[in-house]
């Protein structure tokens, strides 16, 4: 087993936790696994209607470098126009009205996500994620993903990198510790879809554990059906030297990324 590594971060995301259309279209606070299979399927060219088998196995790793601010657009659809230029429905005809939703997206938020699975998948999401079928969004067509996207293309441990080598993407908070000397730690936000690994420190590492519907089953027009899983979420320290001020932020991730090519 080995994996790769993603930078999920752009104006504007959106990891809706429902998949019908409702007036309101809400946002998870995190990558939701449906929407990041949904990436990798159309990386591929896997069509909605084809099996998602092969995608099983992949265990994901959220690291939470910035949460973001939640904004709330309020979007109408096909106002001011005749019927039959008004938005469509299901059934062939046309609304005759103006569609109107409130559309929640996160704003100037940052995740990493360590995907684990079999060499061979690695490889083949790499080259997929490299040179896409369909373009990868976060969350929606208009959350057109930042630079650098794809890390990593193959690295043994990826969630270990997660901790311990990733750069952060935010600036370390001061911090002393009872020797009036800097921490060298910060703790950030993970979310593990197996419980996380034991802490060194003395004091045990809380952990919520939490229960989401966002395991795709089916992706087709008029059938999509998802399934739970169970998500351990908690605060882990990481190295006060992997976050930095912003002015530096794209040569760290570009230095992280060129650690691959020399490698």
């Amino acid at each position: 087993m080995s994996g790769l590594l993603l930078r999920l971060a752009g104006p504007l995301q959106s990891w809706g936790e429902r998949s019908a259309f409702t007036a309101v279209r809400d946002t998870a606070p995190f990558p939701t696994r449906s929407a990041l299979i949904g990436l990798f399927a159309a990386a591929e060219g896997i069509g909605r209607g084809d099996s998602l088998d092969r995608y099983q196995d992949l265990r994901l790793t959220v690291r939470v470098d910035r949460p973001g601010v939640r904004l709330v657009d309020y979007h109408t659809v096909g106002g001011g126009f005749p019927k039959d230029r008004t938005a469509a429905t299901s059934g062939g005809s046309n609304k005759g009205a103006a569609v109107i939703t409130r559309r929640h997206y996160l704003s100037d938020a940052v995740f990493v996500v360590a995907v684990t699975t079999t060499d061979e998948t690695v490889e083949s999401l790499a080259d997929a994620l490299s040179r896409p079928h369909w373009a990868p969004y976060l969350g929606r067509r208009s959350c057109v993903p930042d630079e650098p996207f794809l890390l990593r293309r193959h690295v043994d441990d990826p969630e270990e990198e997660l901790r311990t080598r990733v750069p952060l993407s935010r600036t370390a908070p001061p911090a002393k510790n009872g020797d009036g000397q800097q921490a060298g730690t910060i703790p950030v936000e993970f979310l593990h879809e197996q419980p996380p690994p034991p802490s060194s420190q003395a004091e045990p590492v809380p952990v919520d554990v939490i229960d989401v519907n966002d395991v795709p089953v089916s992706f087709a027009q008029h059938g999509r059906t998802h399934t739970g899983r169970r998500l351990h979420r908690t605060r882990l320290p990481v190295p006060r030297s992997l976050a930095g001020p912003p002015q530096t932020l794209m040569q760290r991730l570009i230095d992280y990324a060129h650690l691959e090519e020399s490698a």
